[in-house]
């Protein structure tokens, strides 16, 4: 092959020659090596064109990749640690491709990785890498690859396209037709004979990683937000990837693991997938499987999927036939604070799962998934920032955030900045959502026994402060615990009034938006859409003051706007609106239960005032009068959340 380069010593030897010839005009001139455009261009930190001659990069050079770069068959390019090539915003035309036969060794390390991206690694910005390789493909021999045409694949296993170390491959997947798209890195009939370590593919339009046959294996795999499939394979690649972690955080992708015709059961060993916005973790299309060791799942609706309804036992996890009903949230997450080479373009994304046993501050630049029961000790506070987003498993009445007597949470969100707590999806029973417990007074007596969770609440301090909340929107609640006991949005129990509760939002909730039981806990600015029970519901001698309350209803079937039930600690409520669409009943007592309402507006309900144990109407006084079963309430001024933009925040 050419060479780039000459060493020393020839220079010398050619430069005496040249010296001793000069005055015989006769002599032939020397012969010199041209230097090709294409290495021209490299030197200037060009890359354009296909490389006919083994090549080093300079790491302290910065590369662009304004087209396609080709490495062809016996050449070989070498990228150094700490390389950074910036691809242009050029679609199919800007990639990097490795011909069957060619090599590149790309040599970052875990402190200095090598960096290829677009300015602002867009997904579909570039094509990313392509390697091909002379491995084993059931496409056969020189099959062409559906990018660029490339030609790949033949019967050596152990085949070598070079070394890949520490590399981070940023804003690829440009769209080739409606069929295809490039990967971030696509592998075709790479041998075994390869070394991959330590890649991360982020924001990727089509696949982070896509083996087409070969037996080509990966160490330490990163894919974060890959639009498509983060591990796709198929053409019976074999292979195997130890240490796996893939974050999705943004909607609309794919999977985690696409597995696509003959099952050569390829291996991954330790894969921690998590999902802030719901979708499918594993999927296997025809006969495709893989064994896989150590499963992490958490926050996907659904976790294996059969698409052509190949056989279960073609996927083995921990040994044992794969199920579509196993949460597979048991396996050890894989670690990731050590992997250097990711140089902090990662998505902070962390579980919450168990007791918390110290104070905690959950962070507004961290997405958390809320994977199990998460409970705040007697003693200790969870501070959440403004802006924090929780995504909630749909795990029903497994997955809720509870603070325990004693316990505090401090919920600090803006008007900018709300919290949000609510599943991917927002249904209604997805998930249990917030319980308070707290030691205020309350008929059910001193440590009483809460119907969800068994939680201990109530005492003799109508001040006790739990924290305070302010800003939070919580969609999704209400799952069922039995036929009798369901969880809500926002429990209450015996919350004192020493607690700071205002500009909250409970929307979707497949029980009550809030429900009070007992203590003395106030709320300011309070927004309830279409929660399927009692928006707000009280009971056990709650007597605490609800300031500017709106409530929608555009779903049929639900209870009622007010449930007040049980002792009547006259509780009030200042400035209410309430508006449905679906008829129903607006506000409900039970037993002697009342309160003390002022500024009423009802409108659309079919019932407005129901004393369902007729229980006598002075107990319900509404602008200093006693309620009537006739009056229409529509007179009030409306309360007016037109400044409430933070009703409308989503993940």
């Amino acid at each position: 092959m050419k060479k780039s380069s000459f060493k020393f010593i020839g220079i010398t030897v050619l430069f005496a020659l040249l010296t001793l010839s000069s005055c015989d005009d006769n002599d032939p001139e020397p012969i010199i090596n041209p230097v090709t455009p294409v290495v021209e261009n490299l030197k200037v930190g060009v890359m354009d064109g296909t490389l006919e001659e083994d090549f080093v990069l300079n790491a302290s050079t910065s590369y662009q990749l304004t087209n396609s770069f080709i490495v062809s068959e016996g050449v070989t390019l070498t990228i150094p640690a700490g390389t950074q090539i910036l691809a242009d915003n050029g679609g199919t035309d800007v990639y990097i491709a490795v011909l069957k036969g060619g090599k590149i060794n790309i040599n970052g390390t875990n402190s200095n990785p090598v960096i290829m991206t677009s300015i602002d690694a867009n997904p579909g910005d570039w094509g990313g890498l392509t390697l091909c390789g002379n491995g084993i493909t059931t496409a056969g021999v020189d099959a062409e690859a559906e990018v660029g045409g490339f030609i790949y694949g033949g019967t050596d296993s152990a085949d070598n396209s070079g070394t890949i170390k520490n590399l981070v491959i940023k804003g690829t997947g440009a769209q080739i037709n409606s069929e295809s798209q490039y990967n971030g890195v696509s592998f075709y009939a790479v041998g075994s004979g390869t070394i991959v370590e330590n890649v991360a593919v982020i924001n990727g339009s089509d696949d982070g990683v896509e083996f087409f046959g070969g037996s080509v294996s990966v160490n330490n795999l990163y894919l974060e937000n890959n639009e498509d499939d983060a591990i796709d394979w198929t053409e019976g690649w074999n292979g195997t990837i130890d240490n796996a972690y893939v974050a999705h955080t943004i909607e609309g992708f794919s999977t985690v693991v696409e597995g696509d015709k003959d099952n050569k059961n390829p291996k991954i060993n330790n894969l921690t997938a998590i999902s802030t916005v719901g979708g499918t973790a594993l999927q296997f299309k025809k006969e495709s499987g893989a064994s896989i060791t150590n499963l992490f799942l958490s926050g996907y609706d659904t976790n294996i999927d059969m698409k052509d309804d190949g056989a279960l036992s073609n996927v083995m996890i921990d040994g044992v036939a794969a199920t579509t009903t196993d949460a597979y949230d048991a396996g050890t997450k894989v670690a990731i604070s050590s992997w250097d080479f990711i140089n902090g373009q990662f998505v902070a994304l962390e579980v919450l799962n168990g007791n918390l046993t110290a104070n905690k501050t959950l962070k507004a630049n961290t997405k958390y998934s809320l994977t199990g029961s998460y409970i705040v000790q007697n003693g200790v506070t969870l501070t959440i920032e403004a802006g924090t987003k929780i995504t909630a498993d749909k795990g029903g009445v497994d997955v809720y955030i509870a603070v325990l007597k004693g316990g505090k949470i401090d919920i600090q969100g803006t008007a900018n900045n709300p919290v949000i707590m609510s599943s991917a999806n927002a249904a209604p029973a997805d998930w249990g959502g917030l319980t308070i417990c707290g030691n205020a007074t309350t008929t059910a007596g001193v440590d009483a026994e809460a119907e969800v969770g068994g939680f201990i609440y109530g005492g003799t301090d109508d001040t006790d402060n739990s924290g305070s909340i302010k800003y939070l929107v919580i969609k999704g609640t209400g799952a069922q615990i039995n036929s009798e006991s369901q969880y809500n949005g926002i429990s209450l129990y015996a919350v004192g009034s020493g607690t700071v509760i205002e500009n909250i939002a409970v929307i979707d909730g497949a029980d009550d938006g809030v429900e009070f039981f007992g203590g003395s806990a106030s709320v300011t600015n309070i927004y309830l859409e279409n929660n399927e029970d009692d928006s707000i519901d009280w009971t056990e001698g709650w007597n605490g003051t609800v300031t500017n309350t709106y409530i929608s209803h555009t779903i049929a079937g639900f209870s009622t706007a007010f449930e007040g039930d049980k002792v009547n600690n006259n509780p009030k409520f200042v400035n209410v609106t309430a508006i449905s669409s679906v008829d129903g009943t607006a506000l409900q007592f039970k037993k002697q239960s009342g309160a003390t309402i002022t500024n009423l507006y009802l409108e659309g309900y079919a019932k407005n005032i129901d004393m369902k144990d007729d229980g006598d109407l002075s107990n319900v006084q509404i602008d200093g009068v006693d309620s009537i079963l006739s009056g229409l309430y529509n007179i009030g001024t409306k309360v007016d959340i037109s400044s409430w933009s933070w009703i409308e925040a989503k993940f």
